[in-house]
C-alpha cells in the first residue's frame, strides 16, 4: 500500500449543515500534505475524523491500512497529533510534559529518557528541559507540542493549523523540522492550513471548499493548470466589462464580486488594449502569475476569503473567524496600473 491515508466518499454533518460532502483523496507516504481551505471549508472536521476525535458517519477512511471506523486503537498508535489549541501544561517543565506524554503511551525508564533526549536535541530544546513551558516563546512552545507528538515514533503526524500564533521566523523553523522528520524518518505529515503561502511548501495539497475537494495536486501543477498570466480588473460594471472582453477580445472572463479575472498566455500584451477598451469603466488593472488564490477562485467561483468565512462562517463550524493577517497572507503581489 503506497498511501498513508485513504479517504473514500467521506461525508459528515453537524445537524443540518453538511461539513464534508463526498470527499475522496489519497495522501502519499513520506510527504507533507496540506488540507487548504478558508474557515468552514471542512478541513478541521476532516482532521478530527482522521485523528479519531469524532466518530465516522458516512464513507470510509484508512490510516496505514487501518479502518478509522473499526480499528481506533491501531490508528491512534500509528499517529501523532498536534492540535491547534495548546495541549502542553504551562505549569510543568518541558521535560515533565514529555515524561507525562511518554507514560500515556507506555514508555518508561531508559527507553523514555533516551527518546526524550533525542527529541529535545533535534528540536533545539535540550537547554530548556527544566524550564517551565509558560516561560517559553510561542515558537518554542510549538516545538514542545511537536516533541510530545513524536515521542512514541508515530508514522503519521496530523497537525491542525500548526502555524497558529507563530511569527514568520518560527513558521520557517517549524517547516524545517517537519521536512527533516519526513526525510530522515520517512514520516508522513498531514496538516490543515488557511495560509496560502504555507500550502505552497507542501508536496501535495487538497483545496477544500464548503465540504468538497475543489482541487488536488502539487502546488506547482495546480498553478500551472491555469497557464500564462492572470489579469485582474476592478470595474464599475463587472458584468458589462466581462461581456465586452468576451465579444471584443474572445476572452473567457470570470466575474468575482467587483472583479473581472482573465487568464491569458501573454497577459502583458493585453494590458494596454484592455485599458483602452474599458476606458472610464475600469478602476484598476493588475497582472500577475497564477497563485493558489487564483486556483481557488477558478475552481470555486469565489475568493478565498468571503464575507461569510471572514466573519466566521456557520456558527456550528469548528473553524474560528479569520484574522486580518490571514486575509493579508491570502493576497498575492501584483503589478498594477491604477
Amino acid at each position: 500500500m503506497t498511501s498513508a491515508i485513504e479517504v473514500v466518499h467521506l461525508s459528515f454533518r453537524y445537524g443540518e449543515r453538511l461539513a464534508l460532502d463526498d470527499v475522496s483523496l489519497s495522501v502519499p507516504r513520506g510527504e507533507i500534505f496540506a488540507f487548504l481551505g478558508p474557515n468552514g471549508g471542512g478541513k478541521t472536521t476532516l482532521f478530527r475524523l482522521l485523528s479519531t476525535l469524532i466518530p465516522m458517519q458516512a464513507g470510509e477512511a484508512h490510516v496505514l491500512g487501518h479502518d478509522v471506523r473499526r480499528d481506533l486503537l491501531a490508528v491512534r498508535e500509528a499517529i501523532g497529533v498536534v492540535f491547534q489549541a495548546p495541549s502542553v501544561d504551562k505549569k510543568l517543565t518541558v521535560g515533565e510534559n514529555l515524561r507525562h506524554q511518554g507514560w500515556l503511551y507506555g514508555l518508561r525508564g531508559r527507553a523514555l529518557a533516551t527518546r526524550q533526549q533525542e527529541l529535545l536535541g533535534q528540536l533545539g530544546l535540550a537547554d530548556r528541559a527544566r524550564d517551565r513551558v509558560e516561560t517559553l516563546s510561542g515558537g518554542l512552545r510549538r516545538r514542545v507540542e511537536i516533541a510530545k507528538s513524536l515521542l512514541h515514533r508515530p508514522r503519521i503526524l496530523l497537525m491542525d493549523e500548526p502555524s497558529t500564533g507563530l511569527d514568520p521566523a518560527a513558521r520557517l523553523d517549524l517547516w524545517h523540522y517537519l521536512r527533516r522528520a519526513c526525510d530522515e524518518h520517512q514520516m508522513t505529515v498531514a496538516l490543515t492550513t488557511h495560509l496560502l503561502e504555507e500550502a505552497e511548501k507542501a508536496d501535495h495539497l487538497a483545496i477544500l471548499d464548503r465540504g468538497r475537494v475543489a482541487a488536488l495536486d502539487t502546488p506547482g501543477n495546480l498553478r500551472a493548470s491555469l497557464g500564462g498570466d492572470i489579469i485582474t480588473i476592478m470595474a464599475e460594471n463587472p458584468a458589462q466589462a466581462a461581456s465586452l472582453l468576451q465579444q471584443q477580445f474572445g476572452l473567457k472572463p470570470q466575474v468575482i464580486g467587483q472583479e473581472v479575472r482573465v487568464q491569458a498566455s501573454r497577459g502583458h500584451e493585453l494590458l494596454t488594449p484592455l485599458t483602452e477598451a474599458l476606458g472610464d469603466g475600469m478602476r484598476s488593472i493588475a497582472l500577475g502569475k497564477p497563485t493558489l488564490e487564483d486556483v481557488f477562485v477558478q475552481r470555486t467561483g469565489h475568493r478565498f476569503w468571503t464575507e461569510n468565512n471572514a466573519a466566521g462562517g456557520d456558527a456550528s463550524s469548528p473553524d474560528g473567524p479569520a484574522t486580518a493577517e490571514q486575509k493579508r497572507l491570502s493576497d498575492r503581489p501584483k503589478t498594477a496600473i491604477d
